[in-house]
C-alpha cells in the first residue's frame, strides 16, 4: 500500500529538479556538434522553468526572450501519462504528460524534471476526478449556495404533492379486490 500523499508537498513544487540540466547536457552529448549551440538555450530553459499547482489548476512557464506560459484547469484534464527513458530513469526523473480535450494529439503540458512524478500523477488524477479531500465531508451548506437550496426545497414540495395525490387516489378507489382467477 502506498503511503498517504502530502498535497502540501505537491503545492510547494515550483522548479524542476537539478538533474534536469544534467539530462539536457547528456542528451546533447549524443550529437557533440550541437552541444555549443544548444547548451545555452537549454540552460536558460532549465533556469526559467517554473511550476505552480493551485486549487484550480497547474501553470508552467519558461523563457527569457520568448516567455511561454501554459495554464491547465483540473476540470479540463482528460488523461495523464508518465514517460521516462533510460537516462531519465537513471537520474530518477520522469515527465508527466497532461492531455486535455484540445485539438492536438500530443500533450497540452509536459511537466519535466520531476522526482515526485508518481505523487504528482496521483494528485492530478484525484483533482481531475473532483476528489478534493479523502476524509468524510462535514455537514455544510449546499455547494451551489442558495440556488441549490431552492432546488432541493422545490423537489421536496413536488414529492409531498405526489405523495398526497397517491394517497387521495388510493382512498377514492376504496379497498382493492383481488383479480378473479380464470
Amino acid at each position: 500500500m502506498n503511503p498517504p500523499r502530502d498535497d502540501a508537498a505537491i503545492f510547494a513544487i515550483e522548479r524542476p529538479h537539478r538533474n534536469l540540466f544534467t539530462y539536457y547536457a547528456l542528451s546533447l552529448l549524443v550529437f557533440p556538434p550541437l552541444l555549443p549551440v544548444l547548451i545555452l538555450p537549454l540552460w536558460f530553459r532549465y533556469r526559467t522553468m517554473r511550476y505552480r499547482f493551485t486549487a484550480e489548476g497547474i501553470s508552467m512557464s519558461w523563457g527569457i526572450l520568448f516567455r511561454r506560459e501554459i495554464i491547465v484547469n483540473y476540470a479540463r484534464i482528460q488523461d495523464i501519462h508518465l514517460r521516462s527513458n533510460f537516462v531519465e530513469r537513471w537520474l530518477g526523473l520522469a515527465k508527466v504528460l497532461v492531455q486535455t480535450a484540445s485539438g492536438n494529439s500530443g500533450a497540452e503540458m509536459t511537466l519535466e524534471g520531476l522526482r515526485e512524478f508518481e505523487a504528482i500523477r496521483d494528485f492530478l488524477y484525484d483533482r481531475m476526478r473532483g476528489v478534493k479531500d479523502h476524509s468524510p465531508p462535514a455537514p455544510a451548506a449546499p455547494a451551489g449556495g442558495a440556488a441549490e437550496g431552492e432546488l432541493a426545497a422545490a423537489l421536496r414540495e413536488v414529492a409531498r404533492e405526489l405523495r398526497e395525490t397517491r394517497l387521495a387516489l388510493a382512498a377514492k378507489s376504496g379497498p382493492s379486490t383481488p383479480p378473479p382467477h380464470v
